[in-house]
């Protein structure tokens, strides 16, 4: 009787997807060519709280890249807490950007520290010094989007990023602007607004960029289960993002985003409601 099962079976074939994943090559995979941005190209700045976030939550980015021509240059906000592993980490995360065509930015060498709630309280000259850092890299590339964990996203340094980059923005300009896409992995966003799909080939390209963090995901072959957060992501976007009651896309794979606007040395929201952005659709549209 449990042969005739269906859903045994496919249960069971993840499961042993799982386990054959377990054996796969940990980076090591040749670097794709990847085209040249335009001199004029627009830049997309991923502020990424330890090395591997890029690859993770890097979905629209990646997608904003490879379908509308944009520069995306990741920012290693951290090299993790383990000085001993900083600088593997800066080698695992260069060559898991040139897998997917990023560009890298070190923040210091090494990496800024103690990047947390506790030291935004207790320690403002270290913390002024960070965001003081922070605020440079945003002038020098005056992106036109970013990236960076939400206020809430769990992880003491991607809640500490949060703050760190929005005292940073407001260091800018008066007439400094960017569209401002708040991520989330650790925690979910209570207010999230826009919910993107990923191609089967963008999703394994992540996963294997991710692989390239060979040290991390030996310990905790977190990258294999990406596929499965993403497809959550679908399930639960279908509504937070979509509408209570509403109906789920039809999408494999999906990443969850909050998209707002930076202007006039404020937040401000840009479209009532949510969006949801399919495969074939041109990513540009979202901040036209």
């Amino acid at each position: 009787m449990s042969g005739a099962n269906p859903y045994l079976r496919y249960v069971s074939s993840l499961a042993a997807l799982a386990r054959e994943g377990k054996q796969f090559p940990l980076g090591g995979f040749a670097m794709p060519a990847h085209p040249p941005a335009a001199p004029d190209a627009p830049t997309a700045l991923i502020f990424s709280p330890h090395p591997d976030d890029e690859c993770i939550i890097g979905g629209l980015a990646l997608r904003l890249q490879r379908q509308a021509g944009y520069r995306v240059v990741n920012v290693a906000v951290t090299q993790g807490s383990n000085k001993a592993r900083q600088q593997g980490r800066w080698d695992e995360l260069v060559n898991a950007c040139a897998y997917l065509g990023f560009k890298l930015v070190q923040t210091v060498p090494g990496g800024l520290e103690k990047i947390n709630p506790k030291t935004r309280a207790g320690d403002p000259t270290h913390w002024a010094g960070c965001v003081d850092v922070i605020a440079g890299i945003l002038a020098e590339h005056r992106p036109s989007v970013i990236f960076f964990p939400h206020e809430s996203d769990w992880n003491s340094s991607h809640i500490g990023t949060y703050h760190l980059v929005m005292e940073a923005l407001g260091r800018q300009r008066p007439d400094f602007s960017c569209h401002v896409v708040e991520t989330e992995f650790w925690g979910a966003m209570a207010t999230p607004n826009l919910m993107v799909e990923s191609s089967v080939q963008d999703l394994a390209d992540m996963m294997t960029a991710l692989s390239f963090h060979v040290e991390e995901v030996r310990r905790n072959p977190y990258h294999l289960l990406v596929p499965a957060w993403m497809q959550d992501n679908v399930r639960r976007g279908g509504e937070v993002v979509g509408g209570q009651g509403g109906a789920a896309p039809d999408f494999m794979f999906a990443t969850i985003y909050r998209l707002r606007e930076w202007r006039d040395g404020a937040l401000h929201v840009r479209h009532d409601g949510g969006q949801i952005l399919d495969a074939a659709a041109n990513p540009a549209t979202l901040f036209a």
